[in-house]
């Protein structure tokens, strides 16, 4: 296996874990409207992610600077073709930090619950702009002889395209309910355990047709086994959470959105953004990549700095293990 095609699994790997840990915050997000009755109950949902929501984000960050370094013609034509929802993304995801910042600091009803808006609308857009962005990249888009694209911003939005947004959005609501129903005490656990069912219904229903879509359109042997564990994981996430095993639920849930992201690099493979003028003119893993000194340095760095960067993360999630309530809510302290 050449450094490059290292590089392919290691840059799925970033996307997976941050799609696995952003999804069941965006997820909270969007709770906070449909889920939360008052501003206590949006509060202990807005807490259950905040010592972690930044934290998650970095692994966005690795990922487009991985991307950058290891396939820096890849990085160009997604970066450049796609940059008006990348931008839409970034916008959402700056106003969605200085949402959950600014929104304790004044005592005014009026100034939380703009924030509080915000916060919805800005954890339910990036879902559905990164389902279009990562089914437009599977489908393949308008690529030119140059490595460049040539499309607008209305190709990318397509009935497939749309499909998986709205994949991403009820995928990453569910993982969300069913963190919700793993961190929290009382009757918000049980609405949220109620949510998720529901909601992850929904879900099943739309990840079905779209994965079997994008089998039936960009798979083959490789990715077939992706979508059957995906599908089965979802299954058992749904099961899980009827039976209230919270912690189950959560962990199948994961694996749905992992299987689902291995099944799109592995329908990739090995292009990384097909043209879909052209199939000579897509991008793939050997005339994207960057030069093998620049990948050999990259991998020395990625083994020594990844393995303490996941370690600190998981201690965080330890230390804030345990579940909260409204009762741990001053009344004052919104």
């Amino acid at each position: 296996m050449h450094l490059h095609d290292v590089w392919f699994v290691l840059i799925a790997v970033l996307w997976t874990g941050y799609f696995f840990l952003e999804g069941f915050d965006f997820g909270i997000g969007v709770l906070t409207k449909l889920l939360a009755r008052d501003r206590t109950e949006r509060r202990v949902l807005i807490n259950t992610i905040g010592p972690v929501w930044d934290g998650n984000e970095v692994w966005l960050l690795t990922a487009g600077g991985a991307t950058f370094a290891a396939f820096p013609e890849w990085y160009a034509t997604l970066f450049s073709g796609f940059y008006l929802p990348l931008l839409m993304i970034l916008v959402c995801l700056i106003v969605r930090g200085v949402a959950f910042e600014y929104r304790a600091k004044r005592d005014d009803e009026r100034w939380q619950r703009n924030w509080e808006h915000a916060i919805f609308w800005t954890s339910l857009l990036p879902p559905l702009l990164w389902g279009i962005a990562f089914a437009d990249i599977v489908r393949g888009v308008k690529i030119d002889a140059s490595k460049n694209y040539v499309g607008g911003f209305f190709d990318l939005l397509h009935g497939y395209a749309l499909l998986g947004g709205a994949v991403f959005l009820a995928l990453f609501t569910f993982h969300g309910a069913v963190f919700a129903s793993l961190k929290t005490l009382g009757p918000i656990r049980e609405r949220a355990r109620a949510m998720a069912t529901r909601v992850g219904s929904v879900a099943a229903v739309l990840a079905s047709a779209f994965l079997i879509w994008t089998q039936v359109d960009s798979g083959d042997g490789r990715s077939l086994p992706a979508l059957i564990v995906a599908l089965a994981a979802l299954a058992a996430a749904l099961g899980a959470n009827l039976a209230g095993r919270e912690g189950w639920s959560f962990a199948f849930s994961g694996v749905t959105i992992a299987a689902i992201i291995a099944m799109f690099f592995l329908a990739l493979f090995p292009d990384v953004m097909p043209s879909s003028l052209n199939p000579a003119w897509s991008l793939t893993v050997d005339n994207a990549s960057a030069t093998p000194y620049t990948l050999r340095i990259m991998t020395w760095c990625a083994g020594i700095a990844a393995p303490l960067v996941m370690l600190y993360q998981g201690w965080t999630y330890w230390v804030f293990r345990k579940r909260i309530g409204t009762q741990h809510i001053a009344e004052a302290a919104h």
